[in-house]
């Protein structure tokens, strides 16, 4: 499955000749294909000690809150990677006690970073935000101050403009 001779991305997998430092896409530094078979071994050895079987004695946490249609999709995702999951109605988000409109997954203490993992993983696939510039995300408009950084481009400009120059975001 994977060669000695080549390198991996650690994170997308990609495979690259062995002069190759860093993944195109992800850059990230690339590991051995020793490197590589060893972090799937542990991740097959993960899978085997997991049971997704859970028992009233497990110490369960919340990991997620949203809609039904939502947290089935990562309950089967997690279920797909041996992680027990519990989904519990939140019976006050409904005025009636009989259809609760959101949901809380839960699954056990050990298993909760892995879980969070693998739910971050998935979203930034979906999204696709892994591979936006974020760094631009927390901007806020000042107009008091001289030069602004918009939030959803990144592009510094004048506060005497009320939009983006590049991206045409208003903040008028």
């Amino acid at each position: 499955m994977f060669e000695l001779d080549l390198k991996y991305c650690p994170v997308c997998s990609d495979e690259y000749r062995a002069e190759i430092e860093k993944c195109a896409a992800c850059d990230v530094l690339l590991i051995t294909g020793a490197q590589k078979i060893e972090m799937e071994e542990e991740r097959r050895r993960k899978l085997a000690n997991r049971t997704a079987v859970l028992s009233p004695d497990d110490d369960l946490v919340t990991i997620r809150r949203g809609q039904l249609a939502e947290m089935r999709h990562f309950t089967a995702l997690l279920e797909g990677e041996n992680i027990g999951t519990l989904l519990v109605g939140d019976e006050k988000s409904c005025g009636q006690s009989c259809c609760p409109k959101v949901y809380d997954l839960l699954v056990k203490r050990e298993d909760g970073l892995d879980a969070l993992n693998i739910i971050e993983e998935e979203h930034n696939k979906i999204t696709g935000l892994k591979h936006h510039e974020l760094t631009g995300a927390d901007a806020v408009f000042n107009p008091e101050a001289g030069e602004a950084c918009c939030p959803a481009c990144g592009h510094t400009f004048p506060t005497t403009e009320t939009a983006c120059p590049d991206c045409g975001l208003s903040f008028g």
